[in-house]
């Protein structure tokens, strides 16, 4: 029996979660047919914690997530057109979300923002969560040091 190979990537609508979702996608390619990529996006919002310019606009998270899902996983597949990739919106903590895909993934893949130098800004509190309770390995990918490392997610900025 062949073992499928399922690779869960974190994706925010970032540049780094783009570049995340890419590297799984080339992975699976040379895996071959029987590995898939996973795309997930979890999303919480509480208004209080917004600046109400910003609550009015995203009125449906879920919508804006889902935005962006779609954006990453169509631009993935343009790369990558025969790497069966599959998307998930789920409302919830984003860390708690991938922790929860991971348990039937051989890898999470998550991208790293590197807003600073310290460890926690640089990983991120999201990949540092997975990083520590993942059911499986975890893998932060960098941003290439010629790209901009200070993206926003699309899902807060949107």
């Amino acid at each position: 029996m062949t073992h499928s190979y399922v690779i869960v990537v974190g994706v925010d609508g970032s540049a780094a979660g783009q570049h995340a979702l890419d590297w799984a996608a080339a992975v699976a390619a040379k895996q071959g047919p029987t590995a898939s990529v996973q795309a997930v996006i979890g999303w919480e919002f509480d208004p209080a914690d917004r600046p109400e310019s910003v609550a009015i606009r995203l009125a449906d998270p879920a919508r804006v997530a889902q935005r962006a899902l779609t954006v990453a996983i169509a631009t993935a597949r343009t790369r990558y057109p025969d790497v069966a990739i599959a998307g998930e919106v789920v409302e919830g903590d984003p860390a708690r979300v991938l922790i929860h895909a991971s348990a039937g993934a051989d890898l999470l893949v998550l991208g790293s923002h590197g807003h600073s130098r310290m460890f926690h800004a640089v990983i991120g509190s999201v990949a540092e969560m997975c990083i520590r309770l993942s059911h499986c390995p975890v893998l932060v990918i960098p941003m290439p040091a010629t790209e901009s490392t200070n993206t926003k997610a699309l899902v807060s900025a949107a």
